[in-house]
């Protein structure tokens, strides 16, 4: 009851808040005198004031305050949020009124306990706001966050790395800020938007291939809807302009980075030979319709010149459809299309230069009311053109050279379209087929050695019916084969975006770093196991580990039937008996019966993968091992006494290689300390040596000036 009437209550102040202006609504109802704790009513508007007081002092009691001390904490934590005391003003909502009673109901509970009244109030104050953050958090929470188990792996996101890039390498060369919006309008050429962008170019090109001839040849269509033609031919020079600028400013890459200088831009786009052509194709050519007449599309055939931007559009589709090989075909089928138009406008215009009826080659006389209006005209031709280019013949033969010419064009054009037409289908079907035939020779040559081994009935019809599962399910495919051409980066990421789901169910991985996932990931190889197939078998040598991706297993006695726990995806099992753990009673053999219970898809990781990729990462393999003994314990495997032994025989040679360790130490050292006596002890000589030699060489020059003197003496003495 008293939960129902709280809700009431929250209702009408809703109301009442959307009904009167910001900071009076708290006012109007319930006024506090402060000074002498006593809380007295007044109203502003009596209506809703005394309504809203007196269902307060009704309602409110111990129903209420009994909830409340069950949240004495939740209370105690919104209190303190809401304890702030502070001046009222105008300018305060509703939600500031709220939390101003708040407030002062909490510093004066002690006084006015027996008010039940102004104690549900300040309650359904804070239960307001708790409710309005509430609701902001959900708002909050609604917004999509990065997976952390890929954000581990992946690190920050590549075009995060190549702005950053470029945006620090332009502030270091130009500093300017005008730099920065002139590279918004830098298009990535691997981006969506220019393939969008492809797409709509790709439109009036197409257009112009297929009704410029048109028009050129069968006046009456140009003629009947000329303002349609122009309005879509200037649209479509709009685009083409629109083109080029687009052109100007597409980046390209450079040692990786996409470049954004605009100079560079317009100096590699300048010097293409499609430039040339652009330019060509956008001249204003329709400048001869004032001295021709607007009865002369021709005038506009360089716009033909701009095909080269249909032709990218259909490779990047090529690359981003999931069925290029129906792509393939219907981009044959267009292309053969346009060709067979393009014959038939051409025919049209030769039987027109000619003469409609002249012979019996060109087009009947227009006169004629079966063949004088334009649909027909059409028809006919793309008939005869068709008739031609796929050499099935049946038509009129040629009268003039000039037809004979033709036609014998024709035909050549003809066989290499028949030819192509042949070679590219069948290689598209063999394409498509190509999957399947080759499984179905794994399974017909398992077929012929079951048969020529005499194998049993049902174990024939087992192994189809497994091979059956595969392809049902789609996993014939050799998936490290397919990715074998990538490198190991992004042949890890791949697998952990395909296997996500399974990967973040497995707890050594949710922890583990980004290295050794992707060491484990690459190592993993899948396998399909059948109903009642035994993965493992209690005593088994142990030489690989299992991780479930699909199905269930059971853990069964030795009868098969039993069982004693279930296993779904993204468990583990088979690492206890490859990682060798100290004092286990089983050894490296497998300690349990493994079963599967239907189809399974398991992953494998052989004992030589797993060590050799824990080896660079001891903490992992201290977490196996931990899990391991644990396992070993509940099952009463391990044996204490010998795991003991065995890390006190561990510590003992971990001693004793210190040992040797410090003994060779010491060995070299006194080897170095001897060297280094020995060097010493010849520099020695070698110094005194050279000291000796000095003193001798003074003496001999003392003695050679001394002798010298009494010879100048007795030449100056003489006459």
């Amino acid at each position: 009851m008293a939960l129902g009437a709280c809700c009431l209550l929250l209702a009408e102040t809703y109301i009442l808040t959307c009904t009167f202006p910001k900071g009076a609504i708290i006012n109007s109802l319930v006024h506090f005198n402060c000074g002498n704790g006593m809380g007295v009513a007044h109203s502003d508007s009596p209506n809703y004031g005394t309504l809203f007081t007196e269902k307060l002092s009704s309602t409110i009691g111990g129903d209420w305050l009994a909830t409340g001390q069950r949240d004495k904490a939740v209370q105690k934590e919104v209190t303190g949020l809401f304890c702030l005391q502070r001046r009222p003003s105008a300018d305060d909502d509703t939600s500031s009124e709220l939390q101003r009673i708040a407030a002062l109901d909490e510093s004066d509970r002690q006084s006015r306990a027996g008010h039940h009244g102004k104690k549900g109030l300040g309650r359904i104050a804070r239960l307001v706001v708790v409710l309005r953050d509430w609701a902001n958090k959900g708002r909050r929470e609604q917004q999509e966050r990065p997976d952390s188990f890929l954000e581990r792996f992946r690190g920050p996101d590549v075009q995060t790395l190549t702005t950053a890039t470029s945006s620090k390498d332009t502030q270091d060369k130009e500093g300017c800020k005008n730099r920065k919006k002139r590279e918004l309008f830098v298009v990535n050429p691997s981006g969506d938007w220019y393939y969008r962008w492809l797409l709509i170019i790709a439109l009036p090109v197409l257009y112009n291939w297929c009704m410029l001839v048109a028009r050129s040849c069968f006046s009456e269509l140009h003629q009947r809807y000329l303002i349609l033609w122009l309005v879509l031919d200037y649209v479509s020079d709009g685009i083409y302009l629109m083109d080029i600028i687009i052109r100007l400013r597409t980046g390209f890459l450079d040692q990786g980075l996409l470049v954004r200088d605009p100079k560079k831009l317009g100096d590699k786009y300048v010097a293409t030979l499609q430039f040339k052509l652009d330019i060509l194709s956008v001249l204003p050519t329709d400048f001869a319709y004032f001295a021709t007449g607007l009865n002369r599309p021709e005038v506009r055939f360089n716009r033909l010149l701009h095909f080269s931007r249909m032709f990218e559009f259909f490779d990047r589709t090529e690359t981003r459809t999931s069925y290029p090989n129906i792509f393939r075909i219907s981009n044959l089928v267009l292309y053969i299309l346009v060709i067979i138009h393009w014959n038939a406008c051409i025919y049209y215009a030769i039987s027109k230069s000619i003469g409609f009826g002249e012979d019996t080659w060109v087009y009947p006389n227009i006169s004629d009311p079966e063949y004088g209006y334009l649909t027909r005209e059409y028809i006919y031709c793309l008939y005869w053109s068709t008739l031609t280019l796929t050499t099935i013949g049946e038509t009129p033969p040629p009268v003039r050279d000039e037809e004979y010419l033709f036609v014998i064009f024709d035909f050549l054009i003809g066989v290499l379209i028949f030819a192509t037409i042949v070679g590219n289908v069948g290689s598209m079907i063999s394409n498509m087929n190509a999957t399947r035939a080759e499984f179905q020779a794994k399974i017909d040559a398992v077929k012929h050695y079951m048969q020529f081994r005499k194998v049993s009935k049902d174990m024939e019809a087992k192994v189809i019916r497994w091979f059956d599962y595969l392809w049902t399910n789609k996993k014939t495919v050799d998936e490290w084969e397919v990715l074998s051409n990538l490198p190991d980066k992004l042949r890890a990421e791949i697998a952990i975006n395909v296997h996500l789901e399974t990967l973040k169910k497995v707890r050594i991985f949710q922890d583990c770093e980004a290295g050794l996932l992707v060491e484990l990931v690459l190592k993993l190889r899948p396998q399909v196991f059948s109903p009642g197939d035994y993965i493992c078998r209690k005593g088994d040598i142990g030489k690989e580990m299992y991780i479930i991706k699909e199905g269930k297993l059971a853990v069964v006695a030795d009868d098969g039937v039993t069982q004693y726990a279930l296993l779904t995806a993204g468990c583990c099992f088979g690492e206890i008996s490859i990682l060798n753990i100290k004092g286990s009673k089983m050894g490296n053999r497998r300690t349990a019966n493994i079963r599967s219970l239907g189809y399974s898809d398991l992953f494998c990781l052989s004992k030589e993968d797993l060590m050799e990729a824990v080896t660079e990462y001891p903490d992992a393999k201290k977490v196996l091992e931990e899990r391991g003994r644990e396992i070993l314990t509940k099952e009463g495997l391990l044996d204490e006494t010998a795991a003991s032994e065995s890390m006190e025989g561990n510590v003992g040679q971990k001693l004793d290689r210190m040992e040797s360790s410090l003994e060779t130490l010491h060995t070299r050292f006194s080897r170095l300390l001897a060297d280094y006596d020995v060097a010493q002890m010849k520099l020695k000589q070698r110094i005194t040596f050279l000291e000796n030699k000095l003193k001798k060489y003074n003496q001999d020059d003392f003695f050679s000036d001394a002798s010298d003197n009494p010879l100048e003496d007795e030449v100056k003495a003489k006459p």
